[in-house]
């Protein structure tokens, strides 16, 4: 009589170890392509965000006019008043 011969506790525990770490290793993967696309998302969106145009505009407006100081065409009064109105105050 030929006796069959099975896996064993000890081989049932191998398998199931095995396709634990191989679940693992999926949730893992999965896990960080979210995280890398959710990095991806937040750089497109900060890259697409426009440049405040209010800000540009008055900082260019404040360079021109410190020019004209600097040059003497514009007094420190001059200066001083153009410098107050572009800022709203």
């Amino acid at each position: 009589m030929m006796r069959r011969r099975g896996v064993g506790i000890v081989g049932v525990a191998a398998v199931a170890h095995h396709a634990g770490n191989k679940a693992a290793q999926q949730q893992a993967m999965v896990d960080q392509n979210a995280a890398q696309q959710q990095e991806l998302a937040a750089a497109q969106a900060a890259a697409a965000a426009p440049a405040p145009a209010a800000a540009d505009a008055t900082t260019a407006e404040l360079e021109n006019l410190a020019n004209l100081h600097t040059q003497g065409i514009l007094t420190d009064e001059e200066f001083a008043a153009a410098k107050a109105k572009a800022l709203g105050i």
